[in-house]
């Protein structure tokens, strides 16, 4: 079989053409998520299966946050029950080592978690950073209505290009110990009044559990998920178990899809 020819020019148009259209499609969504990591990429696949237009912003080339290095570089993390039912719906195989508690292949749960938000249909942009918010204001209150976003090269770089607007229903700041977005809310956005208290250090059943329970709305239209909420709250630290933050990304998934449910 010979390989199909492609001139230069056909290479060059097809990539532009597609890939205009993607970004116009993507410039009015229901929800943006700011960082691919675990919650936000566990997030993404449940709004989109709601049906939710949904797209995911990573400043980096690739996506898995702090799953990729695994604990402390050795090639395993540790999910516990009940989020090992996450894993289970995307296919990812999990090795019981006690009671309830699995470890876990990182690439694999990298793999397997990006593709299914893929699938259901939620988008995932690379190299795009969120450099500020879009906003408005009703009364005495502030309504989160979107995101402001630039190649994280023309960032690297030091160029000042301006960036574009992104509206959405919905953001999430899924950007994990940096908290990117609500640090950005909390300097631009001074009526909000909100405080980041930072993380502190390790208390992992303490830190599993709280992670869930502070997961959620912040204001109007901004949300926080995963690592993102133990550094706005003040909460302990993991390490490299990661159930909190897929339960973590469903709950924000879930009081997302009320919120708007609720508008209609």
């Amino acid at each position: 079989m010979s390989i199909r020819e492609v001139s230069e020019l056909a290479v060059t148009r097809h990539i532009l053409k597609s890939a205009l259209e993607l970004l116009y499609e993507c410039s009015d969504v229901d929800v943006v998520i700011v960082g691919a990591g675990p919650s936000g990429l566990t997030a993404a696949r449940y709004l989109a299966k709601a049906g939710l237009k949904t797209v995911v912003f990573e400043r980096r080339l690739s996506f898995g946050g702090g799953i990729g290095g695994g604990g402390m570089l050795f090639p395993r993390i540790v999910v516990e029950s009940p989020a090992d039912s996450i894993l289970r719906e995307i296919g990812c195989r999990l090795s019981e080592v006690e009671d309830g508690v699995y470890v876990v292949d990182p690439a694999e749960m990298i793999a397997k978690l990006a593709a299914s938000a893929i699938d259901a249909g939620a988008r995932i942009i690379l190299g795009v950073s969120v450099e500020d918010l879009v906003y408005r204001e009703e009364g005495d209150e502030i309504k989160v209505c979107g995101v402001v976003a630039q190649w994280s090269a023309v960032q690297l770089s030091g160029l000042h290009v301006d960036p574009i607007g992104i509206v959405s229903s919905a953001v999430v700041d899924a950007t994990g110990h940096d908290a990117e977005v609500i640090a950005i809310a909390k300097k631009k956005l001074p009526k909000l009044r909100l405080e980041l208290k930072g993380f502190s250090s390790m208390n992992v059943p303490v830190a599993e559990k709280l992670v869930v329970e502070y997961t959620g709305r912040v204001c109007p239209g901004l949300y926080v998920t995963g690592m993102a909420v133990a550094t706005l709250y003040g909460l302990p630290r993991m390490g490299p178990i990661f159930g909190g933050m897929l339960l973590s990304g469903r709950k924000v998934a879930e009081v997302i899809i009320e919120d708007l449910q609720s508008r209609k």
